[in-house]
């Protein structure tokens, strides 16, 4: 079982979190350029917070086999796991009291005709985004290397 677990928990970090750090870390940049575009340009804004917000959705389920797994190995207090999952947590707090906020904030500021405002929040945005990225990148090398584990890593 545990190897099923771990499997699920695998594949929804890849399914799950790969689509939103890529998504987000195209929305800044397509911030930017959407200012001279028009309606194309929104549409691609749109479409990128759309994948970011349906998958943050579906990223629940990387901490919750997550923590089924780690149950299964019997090492829920191991320091890695417990650092793991505040990093985790850090990282699903920027993804939706940053990320996903700037990413409507600045929807709604390419309504306008000049899309300054949307602009404006570009870098606090690539900033924000940058910020994930590095928490998840963080864990993932966590899960790897494990410290004290016994795969020899």
């Amino acid at each position: 079982m545990t190897k099923i677990l771990l499997s699920l928990h695998v594949l929804a970090a890849i399914l799950a979190i790969g689509p939103v750090t890529v998504a987000a870390s195209m929305f800044p940049a397509a911030l930017r350029r959407a200012a001279g575009e028009g309606d194309a340009g929104r549409t691609t804004l749109r479409t990128l917070h759309r994948i970011c917000r349906l998958y943050a959705g579906i990223g629940l389920a990387v901490p919750v086999f997550g923590f089924a797994t780690a149950s299964s190995l019997g090492v829920l207090g191991d320091p890695w796991v417990i650092t793991s999952v505040v990093l985790t947590a850090a990282a699903a707090g920027v993804l939706v009291l940053l990320v996903l906020p700037g990413q409507d904030r600045a929807l709604t500021g390419t309504a306008s005709p000049d899309g300054t405002p949307a602009v404006a929040v570009a870098g606090r945005l690539a900033l924000a985004t940058g910020i994930f990225n590095l928490l998840w990148a963080t864990v993932t090398v966590l899960m790897i290397v494990r410290p004290g584990s016994t795969t020899g890593a």
